[in-house]
């Protein structure tokens, strides 16, 4: 196994479907050094004249050595359609030492496996996709994201028992177990939150905790 080289950069994006060529090209547009890597040429010759990409099978040892994949500070494994594929790709990146690995799932079954084999992270985009649908239209929850093992990030609309008061004041810790990180007012930049944060009417709050928690935080009227 490699040992990981704290000079190590750049992202490699293993697959450039719909999933890996939206991040290869949103990191690319962000100045981060990005190295597309696809099994299909067709798909190489048409991604190349946006991003660097390369034509390799990430399931072969020999391309990973070929391609300098150890030399790679993160790598994202964007591959949905063969799921022993995936499990391959990841396993060969793990075993050379890439520091960080995400990877994307399309079951909960294969996101069991990919994590048991060593991904960092794993992704199940279509469901997690889905969660935060349904949490913006059956609630007041304008945007939700689950970080990990249950702990969230909302945005939503402040209810009317915050307004007017600061959040030293309303110790939403203490009273509902949640914490707001962040407030955006109305025409207004974000800004962080502070104790001496104003809460408004019209103020738009981004508020961390557990699930169940800011579920029911978020009912308040």
């Amino acid at each position: 196994m490699a040992s990981n080289d704290s000079t190590a950069a750049g992202v490699l994006v293993f697959g450039l479907g719909r999933f890996g060529s939206a991040i290869a090209d949103t990191l690319d547009n962000m100045d981060v050094e990005v190295l597309g890597v696809e099994r299909d040429p067709g798909v190489v010759e048409r991604w190349s004249k946006r991003i660097p990409c390369v034509e390799a099978d990430g399931t072969d040892p020999r391309a990973l050595e070929q391609i300098g994949a150890a030399d790679f500070a993160a790598a994202v494994v964007g591959v949905g359609t063969s799921l022993e594929a995936s499990v391959l790709i990841t396993g060969n990146l793990v075993d050379i030492g890439v520091p960080e690995i995400w990877a994307k799932a399309t079951s909960t079954e294969h996101k069991r496996i990919l994590e048991r084999i060593g991904a960092h992270h794993v992704v199940l985009p279509e469901a997690e996709a889905g969660a935060r649908i349904a949490h913006s239209v059956g609630g007041n929850m304008l945007d939700y994201i689950e970080v990990e093992d249950g702990f969230t990030i909302v945005k939503m609309s402040a209810p009317k028992e915050t307004h007017h008061f600061t959040l030293d004041k309303l110790d939403l810790q203490g009273t509902y177990g949640v914490h707001v990180i962040g407030v955006k007012r109305a025409g207004e930049e974000f800004e962080y939150a502070t104790p001496d944060t104003l809460v408004g009417p019209e103020d738009l709050l981004v508020v961390a905790g557990e699930g169940e928690l800011l579920e029911r935080f978020a009912q308040r009227p």
